[in-house]
């Protein structure tokens, strides 16, 4: 009798803290969310950040508080996400500079991108665009690569800076395509984008949104897109890959959370990212401003992709010679 009562008890407490687990899962958030990113107020990935944000938060009915760390090529933020509370109420919208890149460029970070985050869900990949000043002779990629073979080392490229993503696409296009370029880097793609436009260089390599209005104001010509596939408002552009084989590279926007986060926190989150990003208005105005969308994906998809990713730029550093530093 005893033991029917005992096995009794321990079943009601198995239940009641089963119950307990599931009404905090269904609770959360009960308070703000705080959403760290690594770029500065007014930045793009701050705007898309703010963005999702605010959607979340009428989901939620609690306050999404975006909170900038920025600088140190994105370590200041990620090291500040990695060592939040892992209590389910601290997240860090990362790039692919955070999560993949960096690694391979620097000799020590004060954080471990492989180790220190959880991931959450994508937002979207960002392809980069080759576009040249409108007074340059070439109108075409065909052009600018017989142009740059016959000049080597004269065709100007400008970019962010060599342990940036347009940096390192420059040299990669470069090494693949055969070509000798003269690589310009600048403190920022705004400058390198108004330096182009000022025939300072012949032609900028960067991402889609820094480069679109003044694609559209016809101030640039764009001649190639990194990705294989064709980008929206860019669809008539080609790829690299027309000239490369196999080239197709993106930024990419995703979130994490520091590890050991409660496993229901990451499972909501990731839900109601889906949802949001599901929606064709907000598709459309990420698209507007940077990524493309394709929803937030299942964590373990995330989790497949980053190591992919990893394993194909350890080799891509390598084969360029970038060392880190």
């Amino acid at each position: 009798m005893k033991r029917r009562e005992f096995m009794q008890a321990a079943a009601a407490a198995s239940l009641a803290a089963y119950a307990g687990t599931a009404a905090r899962a269904q609770a959360w958030p009960d308070k703000p969310v705080r959403l760290i990113v690594a770029q500065p107020a007014g930045s793009g990935p701050d705007a898309i950040a703010r963005m999702v944000g605010e959607q979340l938060s009428q989901r939620w009915k609690q306050a999404v508080v975006v909170d900038n760390k920025p600088g140190g090529q994105n370590a200041i933020g990620a090291q500040a996400a990695a060592r939040s509370a892992p209590d389910g109420y601290n997240f860090y919208f990362a790039t692919s500079a955070a999560l993949v890149t960096n690694p391979y460029l620097f000799k020590s970070l004060p954080y471990d991108p492989q180790k220190d985050f959880t991931p959450v869900g994508m937002i979207g990949r960002v392809p980069f665009v080759l576009a040249v000043n409108t007074a340059s002779p070439a109108k075409t990629l065909q052009e600018f690569i017989a142009e740059a073979k016959a000049n080597p080392g004269k065709v100007t490229i400008a970019n962010e800076g060599p342990k940036t993503f347009g940096g390192m696409m420059t040299r990669l296009f470069g090494s693949q395509a055969g070509l000798q370029v003269n690589s310009v880097p600048y403190v920022s793609i705004g400058a390198a984008v108004t330096q182009t436009v000022g025939g300072q260089t012949e032609a900028v390599m960067g991402d889609v949104p820094a480069l679109i209005q003044m694609i559209k104001a016809g101030r640039l010509r764009p001649i190639a897109v990194t990705t294989a596939r064709p980008v929206a408002g860019l669809e008539t552009v080609p790829s690299l890959a027309e000239v490369v084989p196999g080239f197709d590279y993106a930024g990419f926007m995703a979130i994490v959370a520091p590890a050991g986060t409660p496993a229901a926190a990451i499972q909501r989150f990731n839900r109601d990212l889906d949802a949001v990003l599901s929606d064709k208005e907000m598709a459309a105005k990420l698209l507007a401003v940077g990524p493309m969308t394709e929803g937030a994906g299942a964590p373990e998809q995330m989790a497949a992709f980053l190591q992919a990713e990893h394993t194909r730029w350890g080799k891509l550093t390598k084969d360029i010679g970038i060392l880190p530093e």
